[in-house]
């Protein structure tokens, strides 16, 4: 009936207890966790308690909560934060109930706690001046919502303290059926003071930007304040709560921890496999062949692309068993492919993996804008073990070094040509089910059955 969201930075401390107390209510049926990239253990400490963990298409509540709503499996969508624990124990259905029975479209909670600093002195007066007709609620910079997925996906989420002020505000503008319930007292972390600045200047910026859009107002909005940067570089997506470790495991995605590859299954699903097959029998720059291809993403939503994965390509069935024990023996596992890097995230997150290395995939407001980044730790550098300009020993270098590991301490898992390097150079190369003979030969061991089980006899 209810999908719960929660998004996530570093909330190792409360995720669990959030996740539980979402899962404890009759009325949810779905508790997705998108997570920010968090440096800690979040993503693992969610999965373990039962959450659909995907990780957020770029830096920002704003687009992990418009991630979230586009995987939603319901029409009823709910947020809460996933820092606040205890949760007071009607919180769901107080926020839900009003929806479900039709009474309202969009429901905003207000609650007792111990601050509000930029609720009274910013967020507050300037309602007063702008939006009158939103004083009636208490605390509008609540972010302990719920409302219809239909209305959510039509809301441009800002990336910044921002989001809940401007959801708001958008919900007023599309004249939403909307109230205030109170869910009662609330105990979290306030805000140090170098925060509260920022805090207070973003929603202020989003005050009166949505107001001087709405009134189509002749100042410049420039001169009222400078727009937050998004953040757009991809980050080298190792955390740093990692194992204390002196052995690695690298994984290649397509055709060895999946059943298929997600281009293909995306290709099969939109009937564009002669497209596909054009661009590489025509190309021969990998790079322009990335490019290529992922035009054809264009305009397709980040939760369209997580459906495929989630739907039509299976995992190799003993993958998250052998997965957990490689740790538990103190390897540092991650993926390291060419796909794109919303979905190596979130089969990383699925099968408990440490990282994941893919190319970005760039989304705005959560749609793909068909095109992709090449991130530089591909790229040929002084101290590569080979010639080509892009390799995934470059990649298997930089996480080398990071982490002092030996290379000889090192396993690299793959299949085609593309892995060929890497399976070289690792300490122990492994062939999975490959159909590439030149592959096989420079392996070290090969698997002929799609099954990890052998993986743990020499991996000790």
């Amino acid at each position: 009936m209810v999908t719960v969201i929660i998004p996530t930075l570093n909330e190792a401390e409360h995720i669990v207890a959030v996740v539980q107390f979402a899962q404890s209510d009759p009325l949810v049926t779905e508790v997705i966790v998108v997570d920010d990239k968090s440096t800690d253990n979040t993503v693992t400490l969610a999965k373990q308690a039962g959450a659909k963990v995907i990780t957020s298409t770029k830096l920002g509540k704003g687009a992990s909560m418009k991630d979230g709503v586009l995987c939603a499996a319901n029409d009823i969508v709910l947020f809460l934060d996933g820092d606040i624990d205890p949760y007071p124990h009607f919180t769901i259905p107080l926020l839900a109930q009003p929806i479900l029975q039709n009474e309202v479209d969009f429901v905003k909670s207000s609650f007792n706690r111990n601050a509000g600093r930029v609720t009274e002195l910013v967020a507050k007066p300037l309602l007063s001046i702008f939006f009158p007709e939103l004083m009636r609620f208490s605390q509008p910079l609540s972010g302990m919502i719920a409302g219809k997925k239909a209305l959510f996906e039509q809301i441009d989420f800002r990336d910044d303290y921002g989001v809940d002020i401007g959801i708001l505000i958008d919900m007023h503008f599309m004249h939403v059926r909307m109230k205030e319930v109170e869910i009662g007292y609330i105990e979290n972390k306030s805000k140090p003071w170098h925060a509260l600045g920022k805090m207070s200047k973003e929603v202020a910026q989003t005050i009166i930007l949505k107001a001087a859009r709405s009134k189509n107002a002749h100042y410049n909005l420039e001169e009222l304040s400078v727009m937050n940067e998004i953040r757009s570089q991809m980050e080298f997506a190792l955390t740093e709560y990692l194992p204390e470790t002196k052995k690695l495991i690298l994984f290649d995605m397509d055709n060895i921890l999946l059943k298929g590859r997600f281009i293909d299954a995306f290709a099969e699903k939109y009937a564009l496999k002669k497209e596909i097959m054009d661009i590489r029998t025509t190309e021969t720059d990998p790079v322009a062949i990335t490019k290529r291809i992922t035009t054809l993403l264009k305009g397709k939503s980040f939760g369209e692309l997580i459906q495929i994965a989630d739907d039509d390509i299976p995992i190799v069935e003993d993958a998250a068993e052998v997965i957990d024990e490689l740790k538990r023996r103190g390897y540092l596992i991650g993926v390291v492919s060419y796909s794109y890097d919303c979905i190596t995230n979130y089969f990383k997150n699925k099968l408990g993996m440490h990282f994941s290395l893919g190319n970005e995939l760039e989304f705005s407001k959560s749609i793909c804008t068909g095109e992709v980044k090449i991130p530089s730790f591909w790229y040929s550098r002084k101290n590569s073990l080979c010639r080509h300009a892009v390799c995934k020993t470059n990649a298997m270098l930089a996480i080398l070094d990071k982490h002092q590991i030996k290379r000889e301490n090192t396993i690299a898992v793959g299949n085609s040509l593309n892995d060929m390097c890497m399976i070289k150079e690792a300490g122990m190369g492994i062939a999975f089910c490959s159909k590439d003979e030149l592959v096989s030969h420079h392996a070290d061991i090969i698997i002929h059955e799609p099954k990890f089980e052998e993986l743990l006899k020499v991996a000790k």
